[in-house]
């Protein structure tokens, strides 16, 4: 007999890892199988109910789970889609009771967890990639300010990559969903985004950055140019926070029209260079 809606334990993680570690903690300690439970996410608001109490646990300890499957959920549970919490605790359930093909991908379950680990270190890497940081001077107690839009909820984890590479500077990267801000020694995680922070993103973003174009468009090659293998490696949807991506279609509209023929950009081309002769015998 299946459980109804009005049985099921009705949860909130407000989207936080730590959270549903111990939730779902509880509810192995309760022999709770994953039917019986939904979290409802935290963006489409509030729709079965209030949290219902858990009963007493029915067992001494919660069953052992390999370190790594944590690491895995940790990683999937960044992966931003409705429900995301529900895969994770029935991977887990099955693999506390001795289903370890649960967390493979050759399992349905398990299939849709390496996707999701997959997608979120792809957007890990894009954010590594494709953060382009503005000076402020000082302004609010900072050295350089970013705006990124990440797919998934990377922006917590993916951000310690600029701790380690930027020593003591003080740094923020802000998005519509979150921000985090670096003071020189410890990195601080808001979600949703402070206003101050967020407008203050909002008055460098547009700034152009002359000394970052220069450079783009002298190692830019038209003679290369695969628009489809570059999106695929630079998706559309960063070019507007980029400092380049206003350059992009314009070099692409040049290479078409002949610089790719003849494999130089036209500022390298138009210059009249000079005869190197070699030394007499």
């Amino acid at each position: 007999m299946g459980v109804s809606v009005q049985a099921m334990h009705i949860l909130h993680c407000n989207n936080e890892f730590a959270r549903w570690r111990e939730q779902a903690r509880q509810l192995l300690l309760r022999a709770v199988p994953p039917h019986a439970v939904i979290w409802e996410d935290q963006e489409h608001g509030q729709l079965f109910g209030n949290e219902a109490p858990l009963a007493e646990p029915v067992v001494r300890a919660a069953p052992r789970v390999p370190p790594s499957l944590l690491k895995d959920l940790e990683l999937a549970a960044q992966y931003r889609v409705a429900g995301r919490w529900g895969l994770l605790y029935r991977v887990l359930w099955r693999v506390a009771h001795g289903e370890r093909a649960a967390m493979l991908a050759g399992d349905p379950d398990g299939s849709q967890l390496q996707k999701r680990i997959k997608a979120v270190s792809r957007e890990a890497h894009h954010l590594h990639a494709f953060v382009r940081f503005h000076p402020v001077m000082g302004r609010g107690g900072l050295d350089y300010v970013a705006t990124h839009e990440p797919a998934h909820d990377v922006l917590a984890s993916a951000s310690l990559h600029f701790a380690e590479r930027l020593g003591r500077q003080r740094w923020m990267i802000v998005s519509s969903r979150d921000a985090v801000w670096y003071d020189g020694q410890v990195l601080h995680y808001r979600q949703p985004c402070p206003a101050d922070w967020a407008a203050l993103a909002a008055s460098v973003k547009d700034h152009d950055d002359p000394l970052w174009q220069t450079y783009y468009s002298s190692i830019y090659n038209p003679a290369r140019l695969n628009p489809k293998v570059m999106q695929g490696h630079m998706p559309l949807r960063f070019w507007a926070g980029l400092s380049e991506g206003r350059l992009i279609p314009r070099l692409i509209s040049r290479t078409r029209a002949g610089a790719q023929r003849d494999g130089q950009a036209e500022a390298v081309s138009a210059k009249a260079g000079k005869v190197i002769r070699s030394p007499a015998r």
